[in-house]
């Protein structure tokens, strides 16, 4: 089922595009925190984003550039500003399409289901995991934080990936070296302890401080 998150805070065309869109049997989340739209998109993970371009806080064009240092996810701007000189400026900002607005449904469904199959008969937008606004790409492997890209090593990546799916639970030692190594055989248990310290210390040094807790005698955890 495709997931559509619709950044659009005029409730009335957001509801009106979700009842549409579960129609055709699709997921659709509306925005609700206009503050945080990165950290939204990374929880919910769309296939698909529809921006207005007048928003509280920042407009579309700022969380259409955020998205884009992250992620490919095809995005659609509905607008009642859709002059040229806005139109050329969404595409420019990475927009794949514009819909001015009023707009009939059938339309804005017919260009959304255009863009997803264009997108994912080639299998893009990777899956993002989100904490503390720091958003791992496991697609390429990458973390940012603050705009900024924060390079890590396969195993850190890993390390990374591992504890961020079990946010909230304690993942044990065993399991981070089997996820690291696939086996503990000839693998000395310092040798991860030096992974999780390099780890910590480039987190630290992006402003991610105590990201990874310890729990002595279980292991460790991303609360």
């Amino acid at each position: 089922m495709y997931r559509i998150l619709v950044v659009e805070d005029d409730l009335r065309i957001a509801e009106e595009i979700q009842e549409r869109a579960r129609m055709w049997d699709m997921d659709c989340r509306t925005v609700t925190d206009f503050r945080n739209v990165l950290a939204e998109f990374a929880q919910y993970g769309p296939h698909i984003v529809l921006m207005d371009i007048g928003l509280p806080f920042f407009n579309g064009y700022h969380w259409c550039a955020e998205i884009r240092k992250i992620s490919s996810v095809p995005i659609l701007f509905i607008s009642s500003a859709s002059d040229n000189m806005n139109i050329v400026m969404a595409i420019n900002m990475g927009a794949d399409d514009f819909i001015a607005k009023p707009f009939d449904l059938e339309v804005l469904m017919a260009k959304l289901r255009s863009l997803l199959r264009r997108a994912y008969d080639f299998g893009l937008t990777p899956r993002m995991l989100e904490h503390r606004g720091a958003l791992l790409n496991t697609d390429d492997g990458s973390l940012t934080y603050g705009g900024e890209k924060i390079p890590l090593t396969r195993n850190e990546y890993l390390i990374l990936y591992c504890l961020l799916e079990n946010k909230g639970k304690i993942v044990s030692r065993e399991k981070l070296m089997e996820r690291l190594w696939k086996t503990r055989q000839f693998v000395d248990e310092n040798t991860l302890t030096v992974n999780i310290g390099r780890l910590r210390r480039k987190l630290d040094a992006a402003g991610l401080t105590d990201f990874i807790a310890t729990k002595v005698g279980s292991g460790y955890l991303v609360e």
